[in-house]
């Protein structure tokens, strides 16, 4: 796959290394990358050679006009996918809860990454297979996968200005008394390094902001709207644990499970098998990162978290 790319330096690259401000400039690249690319030539700073190391100045050029070999290792393998939108640019594809995104360790095969790269074999050669962003292993729903660098490097810069809005349905425990917005700093876990927290102290962690909408409330439960203005780790999850409202089932945020008043044995054995956070990605609104159309996705709950909003609509 071929590329040409353009980018003018700005004040804040302003005595920086080539290479690190190229990584600014093009995030989807590696530093490990874009160095190589400026070792061969394909990588100019004003239409010059140039060395990884040079220092770079307000308003200079850079240029790649590159080949893009193969980036990723894993191996292709079919699976089943659930496309609910495909064409020559994009993919949205609706994840079961349950599928890694990502392989990691303990997580080698059997990814969504996997079966993106035997469904479309040149995603191999843009980073990350296209995958735009992340749901958590036992969080379902709608995932963008770009299928062209062009269409990447786009949705990724949309994802950053805030112009793609996600849209989650959860159940919590607990009983909402309103609809609020969450303005909460997020970061590793200060002693559990397994989870993230809402860091209190300035200066540390990430912002992130949740804005929450009540859509009904039962006797122990609340089914909310949550829309991500940011998308960090865990990001819900940890926004609605900290609020003392933990989404049913999680077992890492919220090991507690309510269940109805006056559930019987069938309904408390119902709630308490249910081992996954209840949260699902159910809507996607954005324009098409190369037609600038406008599209809107939504799915329908997956069926487990369909039978627990059942069973609270007939117990309350």
């Amino acid at each position: 796959m071929h590329i040409e790319l353009s980018a003018i330096l700005t004040l804040e690259h302003q005595g920086m290394r080539l290479d690190a401000a190229a990584a600014m400039l093009f995030p989807n690249y590696s530093r490990t990358r874009l160095q190589s690319w400026i070792e061969s030539g394909e990588l100019l700073l004003d239409n010059q050679e140039a060395k990884a190391k040079d220092k770079v100045k307000e308003n200079q050029m850079i240029d790649i006009d590159a080949e893009l070999i193969d980036v990723q290792t894993d191996l292709p393998e079919p699976m089943d996918l659930e496309i609910v939108f495909e064409d020559e640019h994009l993919l949205i594809v609706n994840k079961p809860a349950g599928l890694v995104v990502h392989p990691a360790v303990g997580n080698s095969t059997g990814t969504l990454l996997n079966g993106l790269l035997h469904h479309l074999p040149k995603s191999a050669q843009i980073p990350r297979a296209g995958i735009i962003h992340r749901l958590d292993k036992d969080t379902s729903g709608l995932l963008m996968v770009a299928k062209t660098i062009e269409a990447q490097l786009k949705l990724t810069e949309m994802l950053k200005e805030h112009d793609i809005s996600r849209h989650y349905l959860a159940i919590t425990n607990g009983v909402l008394p309103s609809s609020f917005t969450i303005n909460a700093r997020i970061g590793r876990h200060p002693t559990d390094r397994t989870k993230m927290a809402v860091l209190v102290a300035k200066g540390l962690g990430k912002e992130a902001i949740t804005h929450c909408e009540v859509i009904e409330r039962f006797s122990q439960h609340t089914l909310i709207e949550a829309r991500l203005e940011t998308g960090r780790t865990h990001q819900i999850r940890v926004h609605m644990a900290h609020k003392k409202f933990p989404l049913l089932g999680d077992p890492l945020y919220g090991p507690r499970t309510f269940v109805p008043k006056n559930a019987n044995a069938e309904t408390i054995e119902q709630f308490r098998n249910f081992k996954r956070q209840a949260l699902c990605a159910y809507a996607l609104f954005l324009d098409h990162p190369i037609t600038g159309e406008p599209l809107e996705f939504e799915i329908s709950l997956p069926p487990d978290m369909q039978a627990i909003l059942d069973t609270l609509q007939k117990f309350g």
